[in-house]
């Protein structure tokens, strides 16, 4: 069996040193205060002031440390060990208190065995999920009762397109798919390599999964926007810096949200 955590993770640290110094992350104004949260999961999280949050892959801590600035005691967990570096660097340097966890999300529980108010996941996650079954339940063993569960998330729907926006992918296909193209989502122009292979999941996998776990739905929101250009030269920033497609007439999900509880 491919050990795909060991591929995937060597991008993950590739990518790292490109993504911090890309506009999309901007850390220049997050180092000035401003949040790297969007108004989504903002609005629809609501007050975290001292509440405790996992957030599970998050990279090299930017939203983790935003949500530290909204007053929320966080936990972050990526299995890069350069992003993990990096995150508690940041941590530091901008003296905003948080812990950070460099472990693959199935190997957590051997290192970390806690409850949590909140668990949070965002953006470009699901598809580095390899078993959604075992994430659920992973969710659920870190929510304390009555806790929080919240996702923002790529619509699975967009999981069928390729970057040139072209019907290419099965929508019930799960997985795993290889990618070895070049560059990243933060600069597809970028001069790295590797492969990785990736995942992906119906709307009903992932609402079905919570909900086989005893989580109670409590939304699911659709959005015809991203916060990324997910298809180049097809996309476009609106008046509120949202991505969106240029043909007006296409209407297809591009983000959706999900909130439950325990």
């Amino acid at each position: 069996m491919k050990d795909y955590v060991k591929e995937n993770r060597k991008w993950w640290n590739a990518v790292t040193p490109i993504h911090v110094f890309s506009e999309e992350y901007d850390l220049k104004s997050f180092q000035k205060g401003k949040t790297s949260l969007q108004s989504i999961e903002l609005k629809e999280l609501g007050n975290v002031k001292n509440k405790t949050l996992l957030h599970l892959m998050c990279h090299f801590g930017m939203d983790t440390l935003s949500w530290a600035r909204e007053g929320a005691i966080v936990t972050g967990v990526d299995m890069s060990d350069d992003s993990i570096k990096l995150a508690k660097k940041l941590s530091r340097e901008n003296n905003i208190p948080a812990k950070f966890i460099c472990s693959d999300i199935y190997e957590l529980p051997k290192v970390l065995d806690k409850k949590y108010d909140i668990v949070f996941t965002s953006y470009g996650v699901l598809c580095w999920v390899s078993d959604i079954k075992k994430w659920a339940k992973l969710i659920s063993n870190y929510l304390s009762d009555g806790g929080t569960f919240y996702i923002t998330e790529l619509h699975p729907f967009t999981n069928i397109l390729s970057h040139d926006f072209k019907l290419f992918y099965k929508y019930f296909k799960k997985g795993p798919y290889t990618d070895d193209s070049d560059g990243t989502y933060t600069d597809w122009d970028a001069q790295v390599k590797g492969l990785t292979y990736e995942w992906s999941y119906t709307m009903a996998d992932v609402i079905n999964s919570l909900i086989d776990e005893g989580l109670k739905i409590e939304f699911v929101h659709e959005f015809p926007f991203s916060m990324y250009d997910q298809f180049p030269g097809f996309m476009e920033q609106n008046e509120k810096k949202q991505w969106v497609l240029k043909n007006k007439k296409i209407q297809i999900p591009l983000l959706f949200s999900l909130k439950a509880t325990k």
